[in-house]
């Protein structure tokens, strides 16, 4: 199933790869084609979770704190006007007005249940950086800032965090912006492959609110017919394995472009991720959630 979308999707990905944008939403497949293509993505993948289930890393994966989702908040009731909306999806900010410094060098994020973790508390001048990489029109303004917390969807579960709370001109209520760095993803402990045909599931666009389904930014070509992600589920981890639907039509000697295309392709699982990582199985590592705003996730 395949369902056209005319909403704009903004994928965090290195430019050299980032040469054209298909905006779709696919429904990923669980089971193999029966192919020997097919049938080394799948080994593949069972390398990958036997490799992760009860590693070091997975514990450390568990451990961290890892979002998995929105970490930038907007004002109660959201941004008002075409202006500020376009001002936001620019990432356009201006500040008028001092931004407090910061006195603390850690901060502390809570789970409920299941503990917490101390990690670098990041200045308010060094948040703001992080909200705004350039400056057009229109843009919204930033007026002052005040250490708060909010709360964040990650790898264990929602998590209360330390956050900058931006005051915007013009609303009563502030931006919320996390004021700790994620932990660093962990090492994987199975090597990238080159050996199985398909391409990487580089990115986690969206989690579901109940956690039975992700969505991901999948890789392929301009001559193909768009993409399939398949999963392998085990108690310990969840594996990705993105390949292409080749264009039957097409004969040999037929020009074609060289791009990537990334498209939205929607995964259902058959439980919650809960705490289990989401892997690449070409990789053999975590697939991170980039936000268009705020720290992106770097690897150890």
């Amino acid at each position: 199933m395949r369902v056209r979308s005319a909403r704009p999707v903004e994928l965090v990905v290195a430019a050299a790869l980032a040469t054209a944008l298909l905006m779709a939403t696919g429904c990923g497949s669980r089971q193999p084609d029966g192919g020997g293509e097919s049938q080394e993505r799948d080994h593949r993948a069972r390398q990958v979770a036997a490799a992760w289930d009860g590693s070091a890393a997975a514990a450390a994966w568990r451990s961290g704190y890892h979002p998995l989702g929105e970490v930038t908040q907007l004002p109660q009731g959201g941004l008002r006007g075409k202006a500020d909306k376009q001002a936001y999806r620019a990432r356009s900010f201006v500040l008028r007005g001092q931004l407090p410094g910061n006195g603390r060098k850690d901060g502390r994020v809570t789970w409920r249940g299941d503990g917490s973790l101390t990690r670098p508390l990041l200045a308010a001048k060094e948040a703001y950086k992080t909200l705004t990489p350039h400056h057009t029109e229109p843009h919204l303004t930033v007026t002052g800032a005040r250490l708060g917390a909010m709360s964040v969807t990650t790898s264990r579960g929602p998590a209360v965090v330390p956050a900058w709370l931006f005051n915007l001109e013009g609303y009563d209520s502030p931006l919320k912006q996390p004021a700790v760095t994620p932990s660093k993803l962990p090492r994987s402990p199975i090597e990238r492959t080159t050996d199985v045909p398909g391409h990487p599931v580089r990115q986690l666009l969206a989690l579901s609110p109940d956690g039975r389904s992700v969505t991901v930014a999948a890789q392929h070509g301009a001559c193909d017919k768009g993409v399939v992600v398949d999963v392998l589920e085990t108690r310990g981890s969840v594996v990705l394995s993105g390949s292409v639907k080749p264009d039957k039509d097409r004969k040999p000697g037929d020009l074609c472009t060289k791009e990537a295309i990334f498209e939205r392709v929607t995964v259902k699982l058959q439980r919650a991720v809960g705490n289990r990582p989401l892997l690449d199985a070409l990789t053999g590592r975590p697939i991170p959630y980039r936000p268009p705003l705020g720290l992106q996730p770097s690897r150890s």
